[in-house]
């Protein structure tokens, strides 16, 4: 692969939330995010496209386990810290779909939430479950 093509794959995505604005920070508390820069950003290696930013559920957090992501347990050697109810998270968009249609997708923040993510999740669908809408 030449350079060209290297740096072309590992750019990031221009950082726009579903409302083509400045895409805020997800969370930085656990630090989150495919490039673990605390913001739902991505790029074409990014494949899971780690692009929606939710308040965790416990229900939620239960059912990724049971479809063979446990996000719950800690993984030290990878400095993951296990993740709890009320925290918030950049999770893969089709799996955020996927627990949508299993009526088990916990809440989004939109801000905060990538525009790419509607490549997946239609915006009116997101906007059924959003936290940050005034």
């Amino acid at each position: 692969m030449n350079n060209g093509i290297m740096e072309q794959t590992m750019e990031q995505a221009e950082s726009l939330n579903v409302f083509s604005e400045p895409l805020e920070s997800c969370s930085t508390d656990p630090v989150t995010g495919f490039f673990r820069d605390g913001c739902c950003n991505t790029n074409t290696q990014d494949v899971g496209s780690h692009t929606v930013c939710v308040a965790l559920t416990l229900e939620f957090l239960e059912y990724s386990r049971s479809r063979g992501n446990d996000l719950m347990t800690p993984v030290p050697q990878f400095g993951f810290p296990g993740l709890s109810e009320g925290q918030r998270w950049c999770l893969c968009a089709s799996r955020w779909l996927e627990a949508h249609k299993a009526g088990k997708a916990p809440r989004v923040y939109l801000r905060r939430t990538h525009l790419r993510a509607l490549d997946t999740v239609p915006m009116e669908t997101l906007r059924e479950y959003a936290i940050d809408l005034s």
